[in-house]
């Protein structure tokens, strides 16, 4: 009502018989429910979608998923669920199914766990294709596919007919993000036999699905292979640690700052974390696990809970609280959940390894007793599971609603969906939104439109961000993007890092590669030159590579970097420095620090700073002379 309202204050062009009714209505005459018709109508125009709801509620009924997979409903399968913690070999049992299967399939979290699954199957004499949404291998060629695939999980196909068909981390189907995957796996793989791994709290709602379908669980409990104990003292200075021992930080300032701290006492140093590329994770975990190789410290971010073997003696917790981002975007810190911690302390004395025992602790006395709550205690039972409207469901949506954005589409079908509240969730759908509002003035297909804003992007990534939407207006002009095109994109060749925010841009660099590999396999046409990007891809991983080597010379340079021009900053604005300005500078060293400010930038902005201070300055003074 209040839009009405608003519309009838501030519109010049109400219609005349509208004017004669308010005036009536005014004067005492009429009827307030005389302006009934022209509300509905201003509603109608504002609100679409009011017209069809009844076709776009029964487009949006999500409250039966498992009917979505008829090839899987039409199987008699069976459910077998290898329950227990990190490093108890569950895993392992039902991989072993896989491999002597006819035929099967491997839904990993992971790109480097179906990498690993992939080279394990074909060493062991079975052939296996390689899946993800980046890249395509085959054990023969791609006329003629292998009887097994590892892929990863968003990527399971679930029109083939397996054996046998592995989930792993089954867990993860609470997952805000991607839980939807995890669901459309174990409701839609059509294998004789479906093989779950993942934690005991994922028991109960895999049950309580497959008594939708008819079907029966079976328990497999396991217990850790290798004891892991919870040390008495913090590791209180990095002067204690241990060959073995692995500092898991949650922010890669704190990687950076330990491994600089770590290095300076003459340790050779390992480094793992989520952004690097996969190759450069491998690369450096072969390094600490080599009994040969000096490097015998490992500096890493939760990145290591799951996709790595990893030969550590003891987990080491830099902190037990990691950063976080409210519903409002506001940034906060929070102690990490009982899951992550179990799933993080239980890499330490891996089955198989040097270590026949495991043992963890904190880095900060006070966090020790925390984290042996943390530890005593079991997961929380998941109570629900990830959905996702798919493609087919936003078409049916944009035929009815032709003129509405693609983002506004996905917050109408949120609101209008009706799903079984007691199994399942809308997984959160910001990245989507978030991608949708950015190609939102770029004209295309509203099918290549949802295929675009379905891409792996890092958001915080300027680089990425702005390259996502080169790659969109590319597609808008019907124009290959080559690789001639994509080279002079990126300013290619990249250079070696001399500081961190240079091996940060590296990293990006890498992401651009990854989403134009994602995006030719959907749209080869356009994206046609997928080979040369790969090798692309592998000389950037090489330099990240090298610049992880020598990331204390990084660290050092950035620093100074900073501090000279913080210098130059300080000394050219002192005299116009405020309070606001102090707080812009603990702004641009968290900037800098992250990589999404480079000194160059810093520089513009100073100018900038400078200008604005300039301009408020003249304006004050011809406001006094005015007020005069």
């Amino acid at each position: 009502m209040g839009d009405f309202r608003k519309h009838c204050i501030t519109s010049d062009k109400l219609p005349a018989d509208l004017h004669i009714i308010l005036s009536d209505i005014i004067q005492g005459s009429g009827n307030i429910t005389d302006i009934f018709p022209y509300f509905l109508n201003h509603a109608k125009q504002m609100y679409p979608h009011i017209e069809c709801l009844d076709e776009l509620r029964k487009i949006s009924d999500l409250q039966n998923p498992l009917y979505w997979y008829p090839i899987a409903r039409s199987k008699k399968r069976k459910i077998i669920f290898h329950a227990g913690p990190t490093n108890s070999g569950k895993t392992y049992h039902a991989l072993e199914r896989f491999i002597s299967a006819r035929s099967g399939v491997y839904c990993g979290p992971l790109k480097l766990l179906a990498h690993e699954v992939f080279n394990k199957c074909n060493s062991r004499g079975t052939p296996c294709d390689l899946i993800t949404g980046e890249e395509h291998r085959y054990a023969k060629s791609e006329t003629s596919p292998a009887c097994h695939v590892s892929c990863s999980v968003e990527m399971a196909n679930i029109q083939n007919v397996y054996e046998v068909g592995v989930i792993d981390e089954i867990q993860l189907i609470r997952d805000p993000g991607r839980g939807w995957a995890w669901t459309r796996a174990l409701l839609g793989l059509a294998a004789d036999e479906i093989h779950l791994c993942g934690e005991s709290a994922a028991i109960s709602i895999v049950q309580s699905i497959c008594l939708t379908t008819g079907e029966s669980v079976e328990i497999k409990q396991y217990k850790r292979l290798t004891s892991l104990e919870v040390e008495n003292s913090a590791l209180c200075s990095l002067q204690n640690i241990q060959p073995g021992d692995c500092i898991v930080c949650f922010s890669r300032n704190e990687i950076f700052s330990v491994t600089n701290a770590i290095e300076k006492m003459g340790h050779k140093v390992a480094v793992i974390y989520g952004n690097l590329p996969p190759g450069t994770k491998i690369a450096q975990a072969a390094k600490f696990n080599d009994v040969n190789d000096p490097c015998k410290i490992l500096v890493a971010t939760n990145a290591i809970g799951m996709g790595l073997n990893l030969h550590i003696r003891r987990i080491i917790f830099y902190s037990i609280t990691q950063p976080t981002v409210s519903g409002k975007g506001d940034a906060d810190t929070d102690t990490i959940s009982v899951s992550s911690a179990l799933q993080i302390a239980g890499r330490a004395g891996r089955y198989g390894t040097q270590w026949p025992k495991g043992f963890v602790t904190t880095y900060k006395p006070e966090d020790l007793p925390v984290l042996k709550k943390l530890l005593q205690q079991s997961p929380e039972e998941i109570e629900q599971a990830g959905l996702h409207p798919t493609a087919d469901q936003i078409e049916l949506y944009a035929y009815y609603l032709p003129n509405t954005p693609l983002s506004n589409l996905i917050n109408i079908f949120i609101a209008l969906c009706k799903l079984d509240s007691t199994l399942y969730f809308i997984c959160n759908l910001d990245d989507f939104k978030f991608l949708a509002d950015m190609i939102q003035h770029i004209p295309l297909p509203l099918r290549t439109r949802y295929v675009f804003c379905c891409a792996p992007i890092n958001r915080k990534m300027p680089l990425t961000c702005s390259m996502f939407l080169k790659y969109a207006r590319q597609c808008s002009k019907n124009e290959p993007a080559t690789i001639l095109w994509l080279r002079k994109q990126i300013n290619w060749p990249p250079r070696m890092p001399s500081n961190v925010a240079d091996l940060l841009h590296l990293e990006s660099i890498f992401d651009v590669l990854d989403v134009y590999l994602w995006l030719s396999y959907r749209m080869p046409d356009l994206f046609p030159d997928a080979d040369a990007v790969r090798t692309l891809q592998k000389e950037v991983d090489k330099i990240i590579e090298q610049g992880i080597r020598k990331i204390t010379i990084l660290f050092k340079n950035s620093k100074a970097d900073f501090e000279a021009n913080e210098e130059r900053l300080y000394y050219s604005d002192r005299n116009l420095k405020t309070n606001d300005e102090r707080r812009k500078d603990t702004l641009t060293y968290s900037l800098i620090s992250r990589g999404l400010l480079t000194p160059e930038m810093l520089e513009q902005l100073k100018m900038e700073w400078s200008t604005e201070n300039k301009k408020r300055t003249n304006t004050k003074r011809s406001e006094r002379k005015y007020h005069r």
